[in-house]
């Protein structure tokens, strides 16, 4: 199925049939139950309550809804890009998608100035560590996004159209006039405050924080330098590539790149860096959780399925009958 934006052909879309399907389902297989127990530890088991585990907590449900969204995915693309089941569910699921993506970005963001700031001013910390500052935050940036959903929401159909085929796309493929409405300007914002503001903060701060790390010269803070680095390297894979493509994205939409060819490679781009957005959900159970200091994670089996938990040094262990 080709679709035509401006006076170019968009390319054939039959790969997406596969590779998208392929890519959350391995997202599915390996982020839920990973961000399910991270979501389960930090919020439930993990005392003193710092803002490092509030953002955490918060991280692990913005990926899981992320996740709860891909099986309606994964049965669009199967079914060769044709959308069954209404404009409501549309709408509600791409939302929820696109939404919890800036989220996911933002509260890594949130991580990653949390660190910097017990680093580079561990003084001003002290000060701010408090857990609730970080519900204050986290809070205020649920409620942006619930706000932005139900202006989605209400504004009236906006993701589902059908072609001569009789198939129905699902945010994609937008036409012109909802782009001009309400599409550049959303995106536009999406862009500065979703994507380039929150890479400049970590492209910025975890270097100098791995700096200011690496003066201190114990092993604890030469792991602390290796786990920034990993993160900014998971940063620059998964977030960076799709920002950028979709800065290129924009300007193809509002005709300031009009060269075909290079409308194509943008177009095959942006599903590229799509799929490494979806495959950071896999990620952050890994990352957040095994390779920093705040929680170090024993083999984690369910206390409701392989015995009682008990306490024991100050750490949750788990006793298997």
């Amino acid at each position: 199925m080709n679709m035509t934006v401006g006076n170019c052909s968009e390319p054939s879309t039959e790969y997406q049939y596969y590779f998208f399907p392929g890519v959350y389902i391995l997202a599915l297989v390996v982020g839920l139950p990973g961000n399910v127990a991270a979501l389960f530890v930090f919020a439930f088991r993990t005392t003193p309550r710092t803002a490092f585990s509030v953002y955490i907590s918060n991280l692990a449900l913005a990926d899981i809804v992320i996740l709860c969204t891909l099986p309606f995915k994964i049965h669009y693309h199967l079914n060769r890009n044709n959308w069954v089941f209404g404009d409501i569910a549309c709408r509600i699921t791409g939302i929820l998608f696109f939404a919890n993506i800036y989220m996911s970005i933002c509260f890594m963001t949130c991580i990653c100035v949390d660190r910097y700031m017990a680093t580079v001013h561990p003084h001003t910390y002290l000060k701010l560590r408090s857990p609730w500052c970080s519900l204050v935050v986290s809070v205020v940036l649920w409620c942006v996004v619930v706000v932005a959903m139900l202006v989605f929401v209400l504004l009236g159909p906006l993701a589902t159209n059908s072609d001569k085929s009789g198939t129905h796309s699902c945010f994609e493929n937008f036409a012109r006039s909802e782009w001009n409405t309400r599409l550049a300007a959303y995106s536009m914002l999406c862009l500065i405050f979703g994507s380039l503001l929150p890479s400049v903060i970590i492209l910025v701060c975890y270097p100098l924080a791995a700096r200011r790390i690496s003066m201190i010269r114990t092993k604890t803070a030469q792991k602390a330098v290796r786990v920034i680095y990993i993160i900014l390297a998971i940063t620059l894979l998964c977030f960076l590539p799709n920002h950028v493509v979709y800065l290129l994205h924009l300007l193809r939409r509002m005709d300031v790149i009009q060269s075909c060819s290079l409308a194509n490679v943008i177009y095959n781009a942006r599903r590229g860096t799509m799929a490494l957005v979806i495959l950071n959900t896999c990620l952050d159970p890994v990352l957040y959780y095994v390779t920093t200091s705040h929680c170090k994670w024993k083999p984690l089996r369910l206390s409701w399925l392989w015995g009682g938990v008990r306490r024991r040094r100050g750490v949750y262990t788990i006793a298997v009958r």
